[in-house]
């Protein structure tokens, strides 16, 4: 859902999807009043202080008589004019998952409607839930082998860092990292030797980068960092001590047996007002892929 909001909240335009969810709340004129009245708060704060940054928020959608709640990742855009733009993402979730945050809310409904005698009691149980929904939630942003930000919120972030070097004008670089001959350690030695090498590689690129940069597992044997106020070169003497401190890891197999582990590593840095996120992206993939034509075991900077 997308709506654009005058600074004390009211509404002036919204999408497609906002217009369905307004017909619930005919009456409603700011964005505040379409939420549960904490949640209305929190946004009125938000909107005040006009900062950017996410969050997440229960959003109840009437059925009837049933009233049934999704979760969303939602943003506020702060505009030059002294508007807002709001964003809200529903987060969707594994079946398991799912399954787990429903009957969570059913038992939350069920507490509500207790006597005056067990409402203390209540309370308690609904707030010892609502940190296991938090950390639900958090587990969908964590990759469950690596622990770094999964492929959602790594894209998340980087669309995040391109949005802010756009406005501000400064530097951001990227590096993709792919992991040499992947496919042959997991034929050769099993997908547990596999995930251990991932494993591996992923506490050490957690290790040795830099504290403003962000590393995520961008999908199989594939990483993703970024450098915020980073120039190409700086990302390129990066990529050269990522590959020689790979290139010295040992993983040791079965107790009996050491393996060598070598990364291919592709870095980009964005050109304002040319790259778009996904541009940037493709721009280092193809740099990656250069690395490998290469000879693998090392880096390759995009034109």
């Amino acid at each position: 859902m997308i709506a654009l909001v005058e600074s004390d909240g009211t509404l002036v335009s919204w999408n497609r999807a906002f217009e369905s969810y307004k017909k619930f709340f005919p009456a409603a004129n700011k964005l505040g009043d379409f939420f549960s009245p904490d949640d209305g708060e929190q946004i009125t704060s938000k909107l005040n202080s006009r900062t950017k940054e996410h969050w997440i928020i229960k959003i109840p959608i009437p059925m009837g008589t049933d009233e049934f709640v999704i979760q969303c990742d939602c943003l506020l855009l702060p505009m030059e004019d002294g508007r807002v733009t709001f964003i809200a993402e529903e987060i969707h979730l594994d079946s398991a998952l799912q399954e787990v945050l429903e009957r969570l809310n059913k038992q939350v409904k069920l507490f509500q409607i207790e006597s005056e005698v067990t409402k203390k009691i209540a309370r308690n149980k609904q707030i010892e839930m609502e940190g296991y929904m938090a950390q639900a939630l958090e587990v969908t942003q964590i990759d469950a082998l690596t622990f770094l930000l999964n492929r959602r919120m790594i894209i998340k972030e980087l669309q995040d860092e391109v949005m802010r070097a756009e406005r501000y004008t400064s530097m951001l670089s990227i590096s993709i990292i792919d992991v040499d001959h992947f496919k042959t350690i997991n034929d050769t030695y099993g997908h547990q030797v596999g995930d251990e090498v991932l494993k591996k590689i992923a506490l050490r690129l957690q290790d040795h980068v830099r504290h403003p940069d962000v590393v995520g597992r961008y999908g199989g044997e594939e990483f993703l960092i970024l450098l915020p106020s980073s120039d190409a070169q700086a990302a390129a003497d990066q990529a050269m001590r990522l590959c020689k401190l790979m290139r010295e890891m040992i993983v040791n197999v079965n107790g009996d047996q050491n393996l060598g582990v070598t990364i291919s590593v592709g870095v980009a840095q964005l050109q304002h007002g040319v790259d778009t996120w996904d541009s940037l992206l493709n721009r280092a993939d193809n740099a990656m892929y250069a690395a490998k034509s290469k000879g693998r075991d090392g880096w390759a900077v995009a034109e």
